[in-house]
């Protein structure tokens, strides 16, 4: 199952311009040519921002995500011919010899159940050359981020060209942490549609992410800050020995 606003055709269509500040995005692609990847694995890849950004500088890429609503949105950008798109999860992949294998923004949380989470850990580990790495970031529980999540604080209304204008906002609906649920309302006025995508959460703690990074056979090579979000997040550097 995939999240409304990843999955459905209409909001999928209009993702991009909802959240355009894909800033997050500068420290993964540094992280590449830091890294002196040639070959990246982008698990996640949604509408195919980061995949094209590499794509352009000159790196084979294969963009994989279980929304093939997404999927199609990447195929239709420019340059999209220069990735390979794949409709699935990192248990669906090709042979290949990856040198990076990335999770952006909210991917590895989104992979809340802990039997996908450890397969999905096994794929990225299986496309892995060795010394290849696996980067990801993941929010740090103590911060709480989940209590500034509600209509008042998000509550916008966006003018997308060919579209019209779109309100949304979103509102928690369930803490059972380590999981947090919460709904994303999106209302066209061009015709008074309202859709709904409902999305959980898992907030793991460090040690929790290193462990099972450890358990499917990696090496925690660094833990970093998010740039874009001081304190506030883990970004995890492992390493297939």
């Amino acid at each position: 199952m995939t999240d409304a606003c990843f999955g459905h055709p209409r909001l999928a269509a209009i993702y991009d311009h909802l959240y355009p500040d894909r800033g997050d995005l500068d420290a993964y692609d540094a992280m590449a040519e830091e890294f002196g990847a040639r070959r990246v694995l982008d698990i996640g890849c949604g509408t195919g921002e980061f995949a094209l950004l590499l794509a352009r500088r000159g790196l084979d890429v294969v963009g994989v995500d279980p929304a093939l609503a997404s999927i199609d949105v990447a195929r239709s950008k420019p340059g999209s011919e220069r990735v390979r798109w794949i409709c699935g999860d990192a248990t669906d992949l090709p042979p290949m010899r990856a040198d990076l294998a990335t999770m952006t923004a909210n991917v590895a949380q989104e992979i809340a159940d802990p039997q996908a989470w450890r397969a999905t850990l096994r794929g990225a580990y299986g496309v892995l050359r060795p010394g290849g790495r696996l980067v990801f970031e993941t929010r740090n529980p103590a911060v709480r981020a989940w209590e500034g999540w509600n209509r008042d604080a998000s509550r916008r209304v966006t003018e997308i060209p060919g579209v019209g204008a779109v309100e949304s906002w979103v509102e928690v609906t369930e803490v059972n942490e380590p999981l947090v649920s919460f709904r994303w309302t999106y209302v066209f006025a061009a015709d008074g549609e309202t859709l709904i995508s409902d999305s959980t959460l898992r907030f793991r703690e460090r040690e929790e992410s290193e462990a099972e990074l450890i358990a499917q056979g990696f090496t925690v090579e660094d833990v970093r800050d998010a740039p874009d979000r001081p304190g506030k997040e883990f970004v995890f550097v492992a390493r297939r020995p």
